[in-house]
């Protein structure tokens, strides 16, 4: 969307996992474009930007491309651990039968326990993730995206364990009044309100 391409996306799960094999890849996403194809976003992103450099940019310039990193490790380090604390039994409400099997089994020996006690505690881990998100706060209570005036891969790279929990799960992660909920906000509106026409929780 950011670029302004046209694009297909095609549905994908857990028992799926095969499917991404071609690329050299066990996970989505997985960009196909023409004769080329790209795993993982960080390279999906680096490549939108070198093969159509006249398109919006993802990154602006090598300084803009350095702080979209630090954003990226540090929400994959820091900020997402917390997230299957509070989610993670909802999650495996929302698969269908075939798939449902298949994530207990994977996640509780990840966790070390059931799914019911790993989110025992989500209330408590709420709070701690409200914590962790303290820089993130600041940024956006001066800014209205953590790219500046306009958003950019840093924001995408974010919004999207956001996305993942609205998708899943209605046990509110963010409160209402946070600055960061405010930001999701108008990322669910960009677009014409692209990203908040996709399916939520029942």
């Amino acid at each position: 969307m950011h670029k302004g391409l046209p694009f297909e996306t095609v549905p994908w799960r857990f028992r799926d996992r095969g499917t991404a094999a071609f690329s050299g890849a066990t996970q989505v996403p997985v960009l196909i474009d023409g004769e080329s194809v790209i795993p993982d976003s960080w390279r999906i992103a680096e490549y939108l930007d070198e093969h159509y450099p006249h398109r919006p940019a993802l990154f602006d310039g090598e300084a803009g491309r350095q702080h979209a990193r630090f954003v990226a490790h540090w929400i994959e380090s820091v900020v997402h651990p917390l997230m299957p604390a509070m989610i993670a039994l909802d999650v495996y409400e929302q698969l269908d039968d075939e798939d449902k099997a298949y994530y207990r089994a994977s996640r509780e020996k990840r966790y070390g326990t059931t799914l019911e006690a790993y989110v025992a505690g989500r209330e408590h881990t709420r709070t701690v993730f409200a914590e962790t998100l303290a820089p993130l706060r600041r940024v956006l209570s001066a800014q209205p995206f953590v790219c500046g005036a306009a958003p950019a891969f840093a924001d995408y790279v974010v919004f999207g364990i956001f996305q993942w929990a609205r998708s899943v799960s209605r046990f509110p992660v963010l409160l209402d009044g946070d600055p960061v909920a405010t930001w999701r906000g108008r990322m669910l509106d960009l677009f014409g309100g692209y990203a908040a026409r996709f399916p939520v929780c029942p």
